[in-house]
């Protein structure tokens, strides 16, 4: 486990304390948390990005693949 030392906004800070308080969470846990929460979210988001890209470069392939399947089925 690594030891990191974070500044937080006073806001994000106090409505934290609230929430662990209330839950009767450590401070530490919520916090890895939603590290991990926030990290599964920004990988989808770079996927998507990835995903669409990926498109764009093999959409021309696509067309043309997808004319080539209408010429045989045309033909039959």
């Amino acid at each position: 486990m690594k030891t990191l030392s974070l500044k937080l906004d006073d806001d994000i800070f106090e409505e934290a304390e609230e929430i662990t308080s209330k839950l009767n969470l450590a401070r530490n846990r919520y916090i890895n948390e939603a590290v991990s929460i926030y990290n599964r979210v920004n990988k989808k988001r770079l996927l998507k990005k990835q995903l669409a890209k990926e498109s764009v470069l093999t959409s021309k392939d696509s067309m043309e693949v997808l004319h080539e399947f209408e010429k045989f089925m045309d033909e039959n």
